[in-house]
C-alpha cells in the first residue's frame, strides 16, 4: 500500500483548509488536559484534604477553593470541546465536499473505453468509500490519537513527578503493549485488503446484476446469476471471518496484558501506602489514570485496524487516480478553427493493445457537406471510424483533419463540440425529457426543445406522457422504448446544430414508418452539413452522396447505392441479402 501516494491525494483537497484542522488539535488538546489530566488531579487534592481529617473553617476554605477550581476547569474543557466539534465539522464537511468533486473530476478525464472496462458499480462504491475513508482517517487522527497521545504525555508527566516507579512501569507497559498491538495490525490489514477487495467485487457484482435485470428475465438467468452472487459473497465471507476472527485473537491478548499491569500497578500502590510513600489520593489519582490510559489503548488497538481499515479502501481509488488517462488533451492546445466540417483520414493504422488490427493505412476524404454512408460486415471497422473520429480511441499512426486541423491539437471537449453524435443505443440521463434534449445546447429555449421534437418525431409520445416534457425517464431512459430514446437522441443532436453530423445506427430501433419519417427530418437537418451514417441497415444508407463499403478495416467498394448495386460486389452482395422492406 502506497500511504504517501494516499495523502498525497488527500493533502490535495486539504491543505486549503489546514489551519481549521490544526487549530481544532490544538483545542481538543487543551479539553483533554483539563478534563483528563487537571480536573481527576484536582479530586485527588479533595480526598487528600478529607482523608482523616476533621472539619474546621480553615478545611472548608481549602476544599471550597479547590471546588471552584473544579467549576472553572468543567467549564472550561465543554467550551474546548464544543469549539472543536464545530471546527472539525466545518472540516471534515469542507474537505468531502471538495474530494467528492476532485474524484467525479478525475474520472470524467478517462476515456470511454476506461469506463467499458469498468463496472460501474464498483467506481461509485470506491468514489465512496475514498470519501467516507477520509472522514474515518480524520475521526481516528483527532478523537483518538491526539487524545491518546496528549492524555499519556499528561499523565506521565503527573507520575513521574508523583510516583516514579508507577510512572517507570506504566511507560514500559505501554511501549510493550503498543508494539505488540502493531505487530497484529500489520498482520490483519492483509485480512482487510482482502475483506475490501471481495466487497467491491460483491457490490460491483450486485450493480451488474441490477443492471442486466432486463436479460437476466428474459433468458431465464434468475438460479444462474444468484448461483454466481452467492459464489461471489461466500468468498467475502471468507475473507471477512478470518479477518474479524484475528481481530478476536489481537483483543485477547491486549485484554490478557491489561489484566498483568492491573495486577502489577494495585500490589505496587499498596506497597508504597503502607510505607508512607504516597497518600490515598495518590493511589487514586493512579487507579484513575491507569483505567483512563486502559481505555485509550484498547480503543487505540480498535482505532489502528479502523484506520488502516480506512487506508486499504482510500487505496482502490488511489490506484484509479494513478492511472495515466489513455486519452490525454494536448498540453497546449490550439484554437478551435473547424467551421465547415472537411474531414480527411490520412494514412491512418489503429489497432488495438491486444494487437488486433482494426484500420490499416486507411484514408478518406470527406468534403464539407457531403453525406457518407459506411457499411460492411460486422467486425470490418464501421464503429472503429467514429471511435476515433470523436477521440474514444487514438490512432496507432497516422493522422486525421477536419478543416485542415489535426484533432489531435485541440482538446476533447472543443472537438466534440462540432460534433453532433446519436450511438446505436441511446443512454439518457434520469432527468426530464427537455433537459435530456436540452442537454447538447443548455441554453436552449423550450421552443426550440420542442421544434426538435417535432423534427425528430418525439413530440407526439412526449405529450402523451403524465407530465409531458417534465417526465424523468429513469435510470438510462428505461422508462421509454428503444424506439422512444432513439427519437429523444435524434432531437439531441438535432438541437446541437453542428457542422457534422455522426450517426451510428441511429434508426435501428425505429419501425419503418417513424424512419420514414426521421430520414425527412434529416434531409433537413444535414443540409449544408458534413454527415457520416454507419449503418447495417443499407435502407439507411441509399440516399447519401457516397457509400463507402469497408473489408478488414479497408475501403473495398465506394461509390453511389446505384453504382454499388450495378458493380455486383460486397455491397451488392449484402443488399441481396437484406429484405425489401424498406424500399420505397
Amino acid at each position: 500500500m502506497h500511504l504517501n501516494r494516499i495523502f498525497h491525494y488527500y493533502w490535495l483537497q486539504t491543505k486549503k483548509y489546514k489551519w481549521s484542522f490544526f487549530f481544532c488539535l490544538i483545542v481538543y488538546g487543551g479539553g483533554v488536559v483539563l478534563s483528563d489530566i487537571v480536573n481527576p488531579y484536582l479530586y485527588k487534592n479533595i480526598i487528600d484534604l478529607i482523608s482523616g481529617a476533621i472539619p474546621s473553617p480553615a478545611l472548608s476554605q481549602q476544599l471550597f477553593g479547590v471546588f471552584f477550581t473544579i467549576l472553572f476547569v468543567v467549564i472550561g474543557y465543554q467550551i474546548l470541546y464544543r469549539i472543536g466539534d464545530f471546527l472539525i465539522a466545518y472540516f471534515e464537511a469542507s474537505v468531502i465536499r471538495e474530494i467528492h468533486n476532485n474524484t467525479f473530476a478525475r474520472l470524467m478525464n478517462h476515456s470511454y473505453k476506461f469506463f467499458s472496462n469498468n463496472f460501474s458499480g464498483s467506481l461509485v462504491a470506491k468514489s465512496k468509500r475514498f470519501a467516507g475513508s477520509f472522514e474515518k482517517i480524520i475521526d481516528n487522527i483527532s478523537y483518538q490519537f491526539w487524545f491518546t497521545i496528549v492524555q499519556f504525555t499528561g499523565v506521565f508527566i503527573v507520575l513521574f513527578i508523583n510516583v516514579p516507579k508507577i510512572g517507570f512501569l506504566i511507560l514500559i507497559w505501554s511501549i510493550i503493549y503498543i508494539f505488540i498491538t502493531i505487530l497484529f495490525i500489520r498482520k490483519k490489514f492483509k485480512y482487510d485488503l482482502l475483506k475490501s477487495n471481495a466487497d467491491s467485487k460483491v457490490t460491483g457484482s450486485f450493480s451488474d446484476a441490477i443492471t442486466n435485470i432486463l436479460n437476466i428475465k428474459i433468458f431465464s438467468g434468475k438460479n444462474r446469476e444468484q448461483k454466481l452472487f452467492e459464489a461471489v459473497t461466500f468468498d467475502e465471507y471468507k475473507k471477512r471471518t478470518k479477518a474479524w476472527y484475528f481481530g478476536n485473537l489481537q483483543n485477547t491478548v491486549q485484554g490478557s496484558l491489561m489484566a498483568i499491569l492491573q495486577i502489577f500497578a494495585i500490589y505496587l500502590m499498596i506497597t508504597l501506602w503502607l510505607k508512607g510513600s504516597i497518600s490515598t489520593g495518590m493511589v487514586v489519582l493512579t487507579q484513575i489514570y491507569i483505567f483512563g490510559v486502559f481505555d485509550r489503548l484498547w480503543n487505540l488497538g480498535i482505532v489502528m485496524v479502523r484506520f488502516f481499515q480506512g487506508l486499504a479502501e482510500a487505496q482502490e481509488m488511489v490506484d484509479i487516480f494513478d492511472v495515466v488517462p489513455d486519452i490525454l488533451d494536448p498540453k497546449n492546445p490550439e484554437e478551435l478553427k473547424i467551421k465547415d466540417g472537411h474531414i480527411i483520414f490520412k494514412d491512418v493504422y489503429f489497432e488495438y493493445h491486444d494487437g488486433q488490427k482494426l484500420l490499416n493505412n486507411f484514408n478518406l476524404d470527406i468534403k464539407a457537406g457531403e453525406s457518407i454512408g459506411v457499411v460492411g460486415h460486422s467486425g470490418a471497422g464501421k464503429s472503429t471510424i467514429t471511435k476515433l473520429l470523436l477521440r474514444f480511441n487514438d490512432i496507432s499512426s497516422g493522422t486525421i483533419s477536419i478543416d485542415g486541423q489535426d484533432i489531435k491539437n485541440i482538446t476533447q471537449d472543443d472537438l466534440r463540440s462540432v460534433i453532433a453524435y446519436v450511438p446505436q443505443e441511446p443512454i439518457l440521463f434520469h432527468r426530464p425529457i427537455k433537459e435530456n434534449i436540452a442537454y447538447s445546447k443548455p441554453n436552449s429555449t423550450e421552443s426550440e426543445v420542442i421544434d426538435v421534437a417535432k423534427k425528430a418525431h418525439a413530440h407526439e409520445f412526449i405529450i402523451k406522457l403524465s407530465k409531458g416534457y417534465d417526465t424523468k425517464v429513469g435510470e438510462r431512459g428505461t422508462k421509454l422504448s428503444g424506439g422512444e430514446r432513439q427519437r429523444v437522441a435524434i432531437a439531441r443532436a438535432m438541437l446541437k446544430n453542428a457542422p457534422i453530423i455522426m450517426l451510428d445506427e441511429a434508426t435501428s430501433s425505429l419501425d419503418s414508418v417513424s424512419e420514414s419519417y426521421i430520414h425527412e427530418a434529416f434531409k433537413e437537418l444535414t443540409k449544408g452539413k458534413t454527415t457520416l451514417v454507419i449503418a447495417h441497415r443499407l435502407s439507411t444508407v441509399q440516399e447519401m452522396d457516397r457509400i463507402i463499403v469497408l473489408n478488414n478495416g479497408e475501403i473495398a467498394e465506394q461509390g453511389s447505392h446505384k453504382d454499388l448495386i450495378e458493380k455486383g460486389g460486397i455491397y451488392a452482395d449484402l443488399w441481396e441479402h437484406q429484405t425489401g422492406g424498406f424500399l420505397k
